[in-house]
């Protein structure tokens, strides 16, 4: 049997043999075919390797700051070791989401259907280096004796970090919330 194409449907008729129907209503009946959104807004920012890496320096800046804000309301010493470690994990794994966003945004072409991509690229890689730059200066701030170490200083650098992590994170998902709400709305949810 040959395969028949969309809107057009097969009936056996009173003699045994095969007849195409290509009437209005069978090509009324097919499904409608979505639309997209325009490539920029489905362009996905963030591969999934890479979002994997931004989960690190988000879950580790946020336990820095928490720790942070313990070791101010404890001045229990072993806060400041937990910052210390939560920071270095966070600075190495937003280090290496740091390089793959500069490939992202080296990739990225400057064409009309790239250029919103290409923004939200570079907002990306900038807090991902401002993330990763406050870390660091943390991470140094932290390196310091007893109460010197975390001070007002140390907390407001957990803070950028913390903040500017989150911030990366909601700039590599915009895309996918783009998406999801233009199939909610499509469905008449």
């Amino acid at each position: 049997m040959a395969t028949v194409p969309i809107g057009v449907s097969r009936a056996t008729g009173h003699d045994g043999h095969d007849h195409e129907n290509t009437s209005k209503e069978t090509l009324m009946a097919a499904p409608p075919v979505r639309q997209r959104l325009p490539h920029s807004r489905l362009y996905p920012l963030l591969h999934p390797l890479h979002a994997l890496l931004l989960a690190f320096p988000i879950a580790l800046f946020s336990s820095a700051l928490a720790s942070d804000i313990t070791y101010l309301n404890s001045a229990e010493i072993q806060w400041t070791n937990f910052s210390q470690w939560l920071l270095a994990g966070g600075c190495l794994m937003g280090g290496f989401a740091l390089l793959w966003a500069l490939v992202l945004v080296a990739r990225t072409g400057a064409t009309p259907e790239e250029r919103a991509v290409r923004t939200r690229a570079v907002v990306y890689l900038l807090l991902l280096a401002v993330m990763w730059i406050a870390g660091l200066v943390n991470s140094f701030q932290h390196s310091r004796d007893g109460w010197s170490s975390v001070e007002t200083t140390g907390l407001v650098l957990s803070i950028i970090s913390t903040l500017a992590a989150l911030a990366a994170g909601w700039v590599g998902y915009s895309s996918l919330r783009a998406e999801r709400a233009y199939l909610a709305e499509g469905e008449g949810l």
